[in-house]
């Protein structure tokens, strides 16, 4: 499935996969030096917690929020295009039932 942006779901999940890996994997480096099988489980523990933490949360990439600024840019523009076109309607309106 793609997102409305042309991402993939499947490559975002895959970069997040990506980055609590290596997130998991510093950590795990700056506890220990070694990887024993206790520092292994840390580390994987620590990986699935990351992870789970970081799915509740509602993230975009920089990408998708760049692209709904502008949309919200072309918006608010036409918007107040519309707002001074109907005060300038219903100004005219007015000087007619006068």
């Amino acid at each position: 499935m793609t997102t409305s942006f042309g991402l993939n779901k499947i490559a975002i999940s895959m970069i997040n996969k990506l980055f609590i890996a290596g997130l998991s994997r510093q950590a795990a480096q700056i506890l220990s030096g070694e990887k024993t099988q206790l520092h292994q489980d840390a580390e994987k523990n620590l990986q699935l917690l990351l992870q789970n933490a970081l799915g509740k949360l509602n993230l975009v990439s920089r990408d998708e929020f760049d692209t709904q600024a502008e949309v919200l840019a072309r918006t608010r523009a036409r918007l107040e295009a519309l707002e001074a076109r109907y005060q300038t309607l219903a100004d005219e309106v007015e000087k007619q039932t006068r």
